[in-house]
C-alpha cells in the first residue's frame, strides 16, 4: 500500500511497523529501499527472502546522522570521518569495521558494515521516528528483486512487492542511482562502487587518492551492488558506441525481436524499433532517468535493449557502471 510519506501520520505508521519487525518501502535521494530494523534478525531475514537475495550479500544500514555511527562501527579512520563531515547526509556509503555483536546478519556475516545517512526528508523523518522507538538504523537495500532494476518511484516498489507492503511515497528519486561506496577498512580509501559523487570530490576530502582493489594485498569486503551482473532488466541489454548503434539499426529487420533504444545521439525513427528514448546529454539527468527508462522498456514488452555507451568521463562513471553490470546479465 502506497501512502504519502510527507504526512506525519504516515511516518508514525511506518515507524511503528518497522519497530514491530515489518518491512517498509523507503524513499531516499538515490533509489527506494526495502527497509527493516537492522538489529532485528527476523526482519533482516525477511528482506533477504523478499528480494531473493543471498544471505551473504550484505545490506547497507541507513542511519539518521553521524551520532549513530558508533552504534554500528567499532572505529572510524580519520579520512572516513572527513568524508562523513563533508558528504553526510548524502549519497555516500562507507564500509567500516563492525562492532562485535551488532547487525551481523545485515552485514552478511562480515566483520565490516556499510553505513549511509540519506538526505531525503522522508527518510530522515522516518529514521528519527524509528530512533525514538529504539531502532537505531534501518537495513535498506534497493526495493526490487535481487539483481534487477532498482526502483526510483513508489509505484516501482509496489509493482515489485504488491499491495501488502507499506510504501512511503516521497516522489521520484533525485539522484536515481545508488550511492558511491568507499571501503575505509584497509588503511586507504577504496572505491567499490561509483555513484553521483565523483572521484575527485572524494579524494579532495579524504586527502588521498582512491585506491582500487588490485592495488591492495588485503581482501576486499563484500558490498552491495558490486557483483559483475546487476541492475538488469528482463530484456537483454547491449551497449554500443554511436557508430555501432547506427549501423545495427540500418540492418535490423521488421521481424526482429521487440527492440527498445536509449541513445544520446539523435536518431531517426526506425522501423522495427518498439520504443526509442533520448538519453539526456547531462550525466546527472541521465542517472535520474536510467532505471525508470529500463523499467519502461520492460513494461512495453521489449526483448532487446540497445543503449549508446555513455562518455568515458568522470561525470558519467556511475551511469556507465550500472549499464555495464546490466549488460553483463545477458
Amino acid at each position: 500500500m502506497i501512502v504519502d510519506g510527507t504526512l506525519p501520520d504516515s511516518i508514525e505508521r511506518a515507524a511503528a511497523a518497522l519497530a514491530a519487525g515489518q518491512l517498509v518501502g523507503l524513499p531516499t535521494e538515490t533509489v527506494y529501499g526495502l527497509a527493516a530494523d537492522a538489529g532485528n534478525d527476523a526482519a533482516v531475514r525477511a528482506i533477504f527472502a523478499a528480494k531473493g537475495r543471498p544471505a551473504d550479500h550484505p545490506l547497507i544500514v541507513h542511519v539518521g546522522g553521524p551520532a549513530q555511527v558508533a552504534r554500528f562501527a567499532a572505529t572510524v579512520p580519520d579520512f572516513a570521518q572527513a568524508l562523513i563531515d563533508a558528504f553526510w547526509p548524502g549519497p555516500l556509503t562507507l564500509i567500516l569495521p563492525r562492532r562485535a555483536g551488532v547487525a551481523g546478519l545485515a552485514a552478511g556475516g562480515q566483520g565490516t558494515i556499510g553505513l549511509r545517512c540519506p538526505s531525503h526528508p522522508v527518510a530522515q523523518a522516518l529514521l528519527a521516528a524509528c530512533a525514538s522507538r529504539g531502532v537505531d538504523g534501518l537495513a535498506a537495500p534497493s526495493a526490487n528483486r535481487f539483481g534487477r532494476v532498482s526502483p526510483t518511484t513508489a509505484v516501482h516498489v509496489a509493482a515489485e512487492f504488491g499491495d501488502g507492503l507499506l510504501v512511503l511515497d516521497g516522489g521520484p528519486c533525485q539522484v536515481g542511482i545508488e550511492s558511491s561506496i568507499v571501503d575505509c577498512t584497509r588503511g586507504a580509501p577504496v572505491l567499490l562502487r561509483p555513484g553521483q559523487l565523483g572521484r575527485a570530490e572524494i579524494e579532495r576530502v579524504a586527502g588521498q587518492r582512491l585506491r582500487s582493489n588490485d592495488e591492495l594485498a588485503t581482501p576486499d569486503p563484500r558490498a552491495s551492488g558490486t557483483l559483475a551482473s546487476h541492475y538488469a532488466p528482463r530484456a537483454r541489454l547491449r551497449l554500443m558506441d554511436a557508430a555501432e548503434l547506427r549501423a545495427a539499426l540500418q540492418v535490423i529487420g521488421t521481424d526482429a525481436a521487440p527492440l527498445a533504444v536509449w541513445a544520446r545521439t539523435p536518431l531517426r525513427p526506425t522501423p522495427g524499433v518498439l520504443l526509442q528514448r533520448s538519453m539526456p546529454q547531462d550525466a546527472e539527468a541521465a542517472a535520474r532517468e536510467l532505471f525508470a527508462v529500463l523499467r519502461q522498456f520492460d513494461a512495453a514488452g521489449a526483448e532487446l535493449i540497445w543503449v549508446e555507451t555513455p562518455p568515458d568521463t568522470p561525470a558519467w562513471e556511475g551511469v556507465r557502471d550500472r549499464l555495464r553490470r546490466a549488460a553483463a546479465a545477458d
